[in-house]
């Protein structure tokens, strides 16, 4: 007697088929993938079902939260692999996964084209074909329905001669156009997850920020800078071309444990402090220091700089001087020694007394999450959506990814870029728990095979749908070995390269501007005379300015499409070790940019390129020109080798711009 079958899945057993190996999805859907408004999201997964059957499969989106869902049809790329796309909206969250089935209209014609091909006799084919457009009649409404019918009525006649006239009309392509509308979804797999796409304005994935202290801009010596003196920068940074302006903290500084220039352990009478030592009498992360001005003039600042087209970013460093507010009103938020007196920052052997932080492990940890999320909310009421965000990863992750997600979900509009210089796991887990853009190793990584391996993890690997990188050749903690012994050179190979091997880039401003590179000590990265710890006056008119050189290369960034986004980067090879080439942009953007670096910034190099021209659309007998962006030169190249030399002396790269076809010099404005 045969054994009675029990246990069966709850699953309907007569779902045959499988979706698997869905990509993107990170981390098995706990985390979302980013994307900008206007972006496309290319969905790729294995769809499969046992035996021959053909398969309909459909990517299925909507916004989080709210409408229902939005098709677009998957297409077979071979081998089970499945592809389809959408391209999302305004800022936000979106919804996607994936439905699919075993399509009988579809499979019926394809046994039925191969059998007419064959001469097979196909009467009983017409007949099963008929029952099908019948159902799917079923399922149609008004003209869809009628037009069904009819065909269902064509496929079932039998008189005699008519079996091609009736093969005809079963392999009629609008046939299965109309019947592909009313599928039969009774047995189809719909993926398991709902994967989460969020989105943020284009200027997370584009833009150029320039860092200011406002105490060091006034205008003459001897006096502590203001929002106004700041205001008055304005035009001449918006002039260079830069999106964000981004203030260091703005906040009190404390005055116990005070340091002084280059971090001394004591301060004088008149040294104003580190600006990361937050909250005095005055006030802690709400207030704002006396001497840089009122909450109006700051809300001014803002104003004036949106009015010029720039976004004011501000610190937010949850951190507090022994004078903070919440050290008297919320002892409890701070870790406390043996004696009762509270722990100060360290990192052995440094120590930072001025310097207080927070105990995410406190019994009052909720009262601290929602004290310091209202941090955030004050300063978004003063018109502030973009922040960088100190040490990300010495504060508890999953308060990141609580307040990080609150705000997004009232303000889609928030950019949030992470100080992550830290492991690897931590700044990419950081990023996919709700921060925008991410420092990266990017200073520290000098060779050609550093940068093309870093930036092809970049821009191929899987982080790259979650995490943006945002390249600073200097902030006020790094002044790099190669800028300290390069010279004016070295700060023009690594601004190049920081703004056109990535869309988002940012320089420490005056003193990236004017080649600053002598360190507090050999083998520090502390500027000597740190803007962290004392007020500083600068030559913004100098001669040796790169002002002229950033500006130009913002510009080019804004008139070419190919170096707003991270990908597609292409590295080109050079037979110089020395030389670093490589290719942003893409035929079907229509804009090609080339780059060649001379990483050395001591002495000329020369090397001969291999473009791959197929890949342009280029004809290798045919002429084509390469626009010099940054001299305004034009060069007639042919064929995949050509010849570049690059005297750091001058400018250290060349930011080729491809036009195709053309003729001869006549086609020039001006050769070269």
């Amino acid at each position: 007697m045969a054994k009675r079958i029990t246990n069966l899945s709850p699953l309907d057993g007569r779902r045959r088929v499988i979706i698997e190996g869905v990509t993107p999805e990170i981390d098995g859907g706990r985390h979302a993938i980013k994307r900008v408004t206007g972006e496309a999201v290319r969905v790729e997964a294995d769809i499969f079902a046992d035996g021959h059957d053909v398969l309909t499969a459909r990517l299925k989106y909507r916004p989080a939260g709210r409408g229902s869902w939005l098709e677009t049809e998957m297409e077979p790329l071979g081998n089970d692999r499945w592809r389809g796309e959408f391209t999302v909206g305004e800022p936000g969250s979106m919804l996607y996964t994936i439905e699919a089935w075993v399509d009988p209209l579809r499979s019926w014609r394809c046994d039925l084209e191969k059998k007419v091909k064959a001469g097979m006799e196909v009467s009983s084919e017409l007949l099963a074909g008929a029952l099908l457009i019948r159902e799917a009649a079923g399922r149609a409404r008004g003209p869809d329905a009628r037009r069904l019918r009819v065909w269902a009525e064509g496929l079932e006649s039998t008189r005699r001669g008519r079996v091609s006239a009736r093969v005809g009309r079963a392999l009629d392509a609008g046939l299965m156009e109309v019947a592909g509308r009313y599928p039969d979804r009774a047995l189809s797999t719909v993926y398991g997850r709902e994967l989460r796409v969020v989105i943020d304005p284009v200027l997370a994935r584009f833009g150029a920020w320039y860092e200011l202290f406002p105490r060091s801009c006034a205008s003459e010596p001897g006096r502590h800078g203001t929002f106004k003196d700041c205001e008055a920068l304005l035009p001449e940074i918006a002039a260079m071309g830069f999106d964000v302006l981004y203030l260091p903290p703005i906040h009190p500084i404390g005055r116990s444990f005070r340091k002084g220039p280059n971090n001394r352990p004591q301060a004088g009478p008149g040294d104003p402090g580190s600006p990361w030592a937050i909250g005095g009498v005055e006030g802690g992360h709400k207030a704002i220091h006396p001497e840089l001005g009122t909450l109006e003039d700051f809300r001014g600042l803002v104003r004036k700089a949106r009015a010029l087209g720039l976004r004011i970013a501000l610190d937010i460093a949850f951190q507090c001087s022994p004078d903070h507010p919440y050290v008297k009103s919320h002892p409890q938020w701070f870790r406390h020694r043996p004696d009762g007196s509270i722990q100060y920052a360290e990192n052995p052997p440094k120590k930072y007394q001025d310097i207080y932080p927070l105990d995410f492990e406190t019994q009052d940890w909720r009262g601290l999450w929602q004290e310091l999320r209202s941090v955030f909310e004050y300063w978004i009421q003063q018109g502030v959506t973009l922040f960088r965000v100190d040490n990300p990863h010495t504060k508890a992750f999953p308060f990141w990814e609580w307040c990080l997600g609150e705000l997004k979900a009232q303000h889609p509009e928030l950019i949030f870029l992470s100080e992550a210089f830290t492991r690897p796991r931590l700044l990419e887990s950081l990023a996919k728990l709700g921060f925008t853009q991410s420092y990266n190793y990017f200073p520290w990584r000098n060779t050609k095979a550093e940068l093309t391996a870093y930036f092809t993890e970049l821009t191929r690997g899987k982080s790259r749908e979650y995490l943006r990188a945002n390249l600073w050749p200097n902030t006020p903690d790094i002044l790099t070995q190669y800028l300290q012994h390069g010279g004016r050179a070295a700060f023009m190979v690594r601004l190049i390269l920081a703004s056109t091997l990535g869309a988002s880039y940012g320089i420490y401003g005056p003193a990236f501007e004017l080649g600053v590179d002598q360190s507090r000590e050999p083998g520090s990265e502390e500027y000597l005379d740190s803007e962290k710890y004392q007020i500083r006056v600068w030559d913004r008119k100098a001669p040796e300015s790169l002002r002229e050189l950033i500006g130009r290369i913002n510009r080019i960034r804004r008139e070419n499409v190919a170096l707003q986004s991270d990908v597609p980067l292409r590295f080109i090879p050079v037979n110089n070790e020395q030389l670093l080439a490589y290719c942003r942009g893409s035929e079907t953007q229509g804009n090609l940019v080339v780059v060649v670096v001379n990483l050395d910034p001591h002495h000329t190099h020369q090397g001969w390129l291999t473009l791959p021209l197929e890949d342009f659309g280029l004809d290798p007998d045919q002429n084509y020109q390469m626009q010099e962006l940054l001299t305004g030169a034009h060069f007639l190249w042919r064929g995949a080798r050509n010849y570049v030399e690059l005297d750091p002396r001058f400018v250290p790269a060349h930011i080729f711009r491809l036009r195709r076809h053309v003729r001869s010099e006549r086609d020039f404005d001006y050769f070269l």
